[in-house]
């Protein structure tokens, strides 16, 4: 989880228990306060579970642009040898013809 979703999550979390605490030193029925705790918790869920979700893509983009790098490089690699073992290949052939000739 990077510092960024971390800090969503706490100040998330803070204003959640703020509304709760307001809610309960409201001046209201208790039944109004428990309706408002529940639409206050339903809210929070609701974002925490988006932050999560964002957080999961997130995960799953960087890890797909990752393993493309690394196909990428692969396929670099693998080229470059071939290359240089074709250059080797050349010059050992070189080498013979000097020493036959």
């Amino acid at each position: 989880m990077t510092k960024n979703s971390k800090i969503i999550i706490g100040v998330a979390a803070a204003a959640a228990a703020g509304a709760a605490i307001g809610l309960l030193f409201a001046p209201e029925k208790g039944a109004k306060i428990r309706e408002k705790v529940r639409e206050v918790a339903n809210d929070f869920a609701t974002d925490l579970l988006d932050v999560i979700q964002r957080g999961g893509r997130q995960y799953t983009d960087s890890v797909d642009g990752i393993e493309d790098s690394a196909k990428r490089l692969k396929s670099k690699a693998v080229g470059k040898v071939a290359e240089l073992k074709d250059r080797f290949q050349d010059s050992v052939e070189d080498a013979k013809d000097a020493v036959n000739a």
